[in-house]
């Protein structure tokens, strides 16, 4: 099934994107070594259940919810925080599941979104040149040299936040009985609509797989079926400036059994698509593949339609998903980072439109948001303005939708979803 394929085989291919600015490898090697010991953070039953359930969003039975933190902090880490971004993606789920008519597989960028692409490796003030920061997990945001310079003792410290942080995620479905109830008697009402293989208890965890060396070291064989699994997550995705077909990141996603996301920006055509596609599903296993597009609210109209009716002639079952928040980013008259709401509303509501014009199943949506009441988006119901920005700005590195205006955007989502035809029941 994975021919000449070991979770060391990315090693010997093309990289982006992963520093090598580690002044001790020595040191590297040691934590990598270590952390091929530590604890799973999920199981290959869970990994399998979130397959499953994202084969049901690939047949139209189903919606994907996948939001969190932009990237993941040590600073900002607590359990206020995780259950706030937690209830928010629960009330979300709860909003589309009503109003759109299909259950929803909730997934956290959470427990794991730490590390970050770089549009350049070193940032430069005021003539000093330093290298970039690209997550808690590899430096520092503070522009000293001892700060920015890589230390691997970091990737130990995320895992064990990544560690705390599940266990806050599994008390927190466990605890969640009311809304439980609540999908009970809905599903009790709407019997056409509802799907006994998804469990309103579970909340799967993802993140970018960018740094492959942790990567690796947490993948395990599993000897009762011979697969082997990235035990970092439930779900892991390939960004959009790391899908190139021979590099280190295709190959180690190949072989895998996780579910896997594909970022799907504004230069891919349809062939490189249904390569990549070739890669990495080839059996065209029902929820393996998400594909994520990024284009922007200027670009989604004349780049999707194309790459959407390849996948739906090829025929192969994959997820298609829309990411509204990457291609709408643009800096404030007063410097700050931020993305409109009106941009990203709009790109969803063009992924829902050409869906629907292809014959596509608009089957998800991938957000950075956090529960917390940041001023980092502009516009929405609670009417951020630039002025408002420097208010409550805290993200480590893109801006993030609040909870008000996560909840609008739900909302206004379940509405466009409301029109699409109810999921066949599925014969008893």
């Amino acid at each position: 099934m994975n021919r000449n394929w070991t979770p060391r085989s990315w090693r010997d291919r093309p990289l982006k994107h992963m520093p090598t600015d580690y002044p001790n490898p020595r040191a590297l090697a040691r934590v990598e070594e270590e952390m091929s010991r530590l604890p799973s953070l999920v199981s290959p039953e869970e990994t399998r259940r979130l397959r499953d359930a994202l084969g049901q969003v690939a047949e139209g039975k189903a919606i994907l919810l996948q939001g969190g933190d932009c990237a993941e902090s040590f600073k900002e880490f607590s359990p206020d925080n995780i259950r706030g971004t937690l209830r928010l993606l629960l009330q979300m789920a709860l909003a589309l599941t009503f109003a759109g008519g299909r259950p929803v597989v909730r997934v956290g960028r959470i427990a794991g979104q730490f590390a970050k692409p770089r549009s350049s490796p070193v940032e430069t003030r005021d003539g000093i040149t330093l290298p970039a920061y690209r997550g808690d997990n590899i430096n520092g945001m503070a522009f000293t040299l001892a700060e920015r310079t890589p230390d691997p003792e970091r990737l130990l410290l995320a895992w064990r936040q990544c560690a705390d942080t599940m266990e806050i995620v599994r008390a927190f479905a466990q605890e969640r009985h009311a809304d439980q109830e609540a999908l009970r008697r809905w599903g009790s009402a709407h019997p056409e609509r509802q799907n006994p293989s998804l469990d309103p208890r579970d909340v799967y965890t993802s993140h970018e797989a960018l740094l492959l060396n942790v990567e690796e070291a947490q993948t395990r064989l599993e000897p009762s079926t011979g697969g082997w699994y990235d035990a970092s997550a439930h779900m892991l995705w390939i960004g959009e400036r790391t899908r190139q077909l021979d590099g280190g990141h295709v190959e180690f996603m190949r072989g895998l059994q996780n579910p896997i996301g594909l970022k799907c920006g504004p230069t891919m055509e349809p062939d490189d698509l249904l390569r990549l596609m070739d890669v990495l599903n080839p059996e065209a296993i029902p929820g393996k593949l998400t594909l994520i597009g990024r284009f922007g609210a200027d670009k989604i109209a004349e780049r999707l339609p194309r790459l959407m009716a390849a996948t739906r002639r090829d025929g192969r079952p994959v997820v298609w998903a829309t990411d509204p928040m990457h291609g709408n980013t643009l800096q404030a008259s007063n410097g700050y980072k931020t993305r409109p709401f009106d941009r990203i509303l709009s790109e969803v509501r063009t992924f829902i439109q050409v869906a629907s014009a292809e014959g596509v199943h608009p089957g998800g949506f991938h957000l950075e948001m956090t529960g917390q009441d940041v001023t980092e988006c502009l516009g929405g119901s609670c009417e951020v303005t630039e002025s408002d920005l420097p208010l409550r700005y805290h993200t480590h590195c893109d801006p993030r939708l609040n909870a008000d205006q996560s909840l609008q955007l739900a909302f206004l989502v379940a509405e466009h979803l409301r029109v699409l035809p109810a999921p066949r029941a599925q014969a008893a």
